[in-house]
């Protein structure tokens, strides 16, 4: 309920600059604890030459855990010379919600990313997390513009 209430508080702060945001999807797999997740993401027009912010929310399941993380992501974009891609750094803090078969726990987390984009939205990402967010995420996604 916690984490439902996070996502909508989420999405619905950058409601009022819709024309500036762009919405997104993403899903993979990650390592402790060992899930597959999903989730959804907004990423604002360049905030400083190339830099975004990219909050959003990613639903885990496996491992005898539930994981819902909200990150509040900022990713620069390296353009690679006469190309369509480019590098994408970043990273920045979570807030994790983990539900286990008889307690939950809300934990604080830090990830930082490194993928790949097409200027047509796709791309893929590897993050590690420090703190209490999962150790290692892989992730493929799509920006729709």
């Amino acid at each position: 309920m916690v984490a439902l209430a996070f996502a909508s508080l989420l999405l619905a702060g950058v409601a009022p600059a819709a024309a500036q945001v762009a919405p997104g999807v993403q899903a993979g797999i990650s390592n402790d604890p060992d899930q597959f997740f999903a989730g959804a993401h907004v990423e604002t027009r360049p905030l400083v030459d190339q830099l975004r912010f990219r909050p959003g929310v990613d639903f885990g399941f496996g491992d005898h855990v539930t994981l819902v993380a909200g990150n509040l992501d900022f990713v620069y974009r390296l353009p690679f010379p006469r190309s369509s891609w480019a590098l994408q750094v970043g990273g920045g803090p979570a807030v994790n919600f983990f539900k286990f078969d008889r307690h939950s726990d809300v934990e604080g987390g830090f990830n930082l990313l490194l993928g790949v984009r097409h200027r047509e939205g796709f791309f893929t990402e590897l993050r590690v997390g420090m703190m209490d967010s999962p150790d290692l995420k892989f992730a493929i996604g799509y920006t729709f513009r």
